[in-house]
């Protein structure tokens, strides 16, 4: 402590005792008219005369403080032990006055309540003060540390995270399968057709993305943002790759989460939660087993979708996630990506493309409920996931003559694992068997089929992948098994003829069964979490196809296809919360 502190309180205590005999024989001088009002003024004399005692008193023991001070501070310039500004023999020695201002005044006070003189306060006290402050209990609200550049953006009370990576990605093809960079298993051409003997061979750039996540709390609430587009979108011109190589963004993913506790609300376009989890039931990409692939149609007989909903989870202890989601709904009659459709009646072909969604439709078909999904995970730890879930789905159709309208139900049940064997292999396996749930692998079989009679009859379609992931030193190595099989599901029309799904004579994009088996890499080139990440990939996949009915010649098509891609990744990471 240093001795110019006391000596302002020194002067004023100084200046008091000056001024208050004045004011003494001022009143004592002043005419009084009443007995009553001399006794009152002898009264207030004697308390005042006592406050001038007290403050003397106060004033002697901070002049034998001062000295006190005087004689223990060291010389202008003379160095101190380390470690302290202020010894431990000082704060021993040093007494507060027995009486501070604010007590000694009067239920009135002349001088108005000071603290108490300051008490020398340690320097690794005044060390501790100097760092920065503690996190709160939003890591966006905390004081940035100066000496590291943050790996996100703060805006506001939130951490903003950009998501995306630049891709250049080549693909080719030993047959033309019209696929670009995303594999149309279904329309795999046979040996005897011209697309057979032409190869496909071509760059993209479309499978680039960009997004941001947003994180923060909010009164015990945790809440993510999250944004994905990519160029894999269609257009309505056809000349954009002769002289330009437009691409169209698309949306991926456009949802906010919420959570509290052991309860958790999800809202907005996700991956489907039927979409196989790494951790979990989240909806974050790196927690999800879509594969490793390049091809951005991922592996024949995954279980997934990207699509409207809401869900709620419950997390009734660490390993344990319990979820339940309402996901929009689409009656699917086959067509997409080359895959199969079905063959309507003769009185209900105009429910193509109206009721029944082709593969070319965006939203048009009417639905009754929305696609209900269920699903339990369990976490034992790091190293191991499981999970188990169903799908309950109603199909409903008019009859063109508004004759008469039929319901029916479409249900599947999902089974998957993660396991590490090692430290550095996973096993991974992922199974999907549905009466009515062809849409959910990757749309190659039609849901249901309509009889003659106007009757909804769901299409039975499973799906598996089965594999493996390794680490080895900074490459990732991959290999998997995918399949799907639709079941036929047939019926004869009012004209004798056969429809439905898989019948004698039906056209050859009826696909009984595809399989696929692709083994890849993923090399890190070169990394750092300020600048990104650059990675050399590659992936070579085998996929055949097979028909319920060919009229002559092969009975089969398979297509031998190798990808190699470029990808610069933009860095950034979120806070720990």
């Amino acid at each position: 402590m240093k001795v110019k502190t006391l000596q302002p309180l020194t002067w004023c205590l100084t200046a008091l005792l000056a001024v208050l005999p004045a004011t003494l024989a001022a009143q004592t001088a002043s005419p009084v008219s009443t007995s009553a009002e001399v006794e009152a003024l002898k009264t207030q004399l004697s308390e005042q005369q006592k406050q001038i005692d007290m403050l003397k008193l106060a004033l002697e023991d901070q002049k034998k403080l001062l000295e006190h001070l005087s004689n223990a501070a060291p010389a202008a310039g003379a160095p101190t032990a380390a470690g302290s500004s202020s010894s431990a023999q000082d704060n021993q020695n040093f007494t507060l006055p027995s009486k501070t201002l604010g007590q000694v005044a009067s239920a009135t006070p002349v001088l108005p309540p000071a603290s108490p003189a300051p008490v020398p306060v340690p320097r690794s006290v005044l060390a501790a003060a100097q760092q920065p402050a503690a996190s709160s209990a939003n890591p966006c609200e905390a004081p940035l540390d100066t000496a590291n550049v943050p790996p996100y953006l703060r805006l506001g009370s939130v951490c903003v995270v950009p998501i995306g990576f630049m891709d250049a990605t080549f693909v080719s093809r030993d047959v033309n399968a019209q696929s670009v960079i995303g594999s149309n298993f279904g329309s795999i051409p046979y040996n005897n057709n011209v697309q057979a003997k032409l190869n496909e061979a071509r760059f993209s750039i479309a499978n680039s993305r960009l997004g941001f996540r947003i994180d923060g709390n909010w009164k015990g609430w945790h809440f993510i943002g999250y944004n994905e587009f990519d160029f894999l979108g269609t257009s309505g011109a056809n000349n954009i790759t002769v002289t330009n190589g437009a691409v169209v963004p698309r949306i991926r993913l456009y949802w906010i989460d919420a959570r509290k506790d052991k309860v958790e609300f999800l809202a907005g376009q996700s991956w489907s939660m039927l979409t196989p989890n790494r951790s979990g039931i989240s909806a974050l990409p790196v927690d999800l087993f879509f594969s490793q692939s390049i091809d951005v149609s991922y592996v024949a007989g995954l279980t997934w979708s990207r699509q409207p909903g809401m869900r709620v989870l419950y997390h009734p202890a660490k390993e344990w996630t319990l979820g339940f989601s309402a996901e929009n709904p689409e009656q699917y009659g086959g067509g997409s990506l080359g895959g199969s459709g079905i063959t309507l009646p003769a009185a209900y072909t105009p429910l193509s493309g109206t009721q029944i969604n082709t593969g070319n439709e965006v939203l048009a078909a009417p639905t009754v409920n929305p696609d209900f999904i269920a699903k339990i995970a369990y976490d034992p730890g790091t190293r191991a996931h499981f999970e188990i879930g169903g799908v309950e789905r109603t199909f409903k159709i008019e009859s063109p003559g508004l004759t008469q309208h039929s319901t029916n139900k479409g249900a599947g049940l999902l089974f998957g694992m993660n396991v590490d064997v090692w430290r550095t292999l996973r096993i991974i396996s992922t199974n999907f068997w549905s009466d009515g749930g062809g849409r959910y692998l990757t749309g190659q079989a039609p849901d249901f089929i309509v009889r003659p009679n106007g009757s909804i009859s769901p299409v039975k379609a499973d799906g598996s992948v089965d594999g493996f992931e390794a680490v080895v030193k900074n490459t990732l190595l991959y290999g998997y098994w995918g399949g799907i099989v639709a079941r036929r599901n047939t019926a004869i029309d009012t004209n004798g003829s056969l429809v439905g799904f898989g019948f004698k004579g039906a056209p050859n994009t009826m696909n009984r069964a595809i399989n696929e088996i692709t083994f890849g890499f993923n090399q890190t080139m070169w990394r750092n979490p300020r600048y990104g990440a650059i990675n050399l990939m590659g992936q070579y996949y085998w996929a055949q196809r097979s028909l319920w009915y060919v009229a002559a010649g092969p009975k089969g098509a398979h297509d031998d296809t190798i990808f190699m891609d470029i990808r610069y990744t933009l860095p950034g990471s979120m806070p720990n919360f």
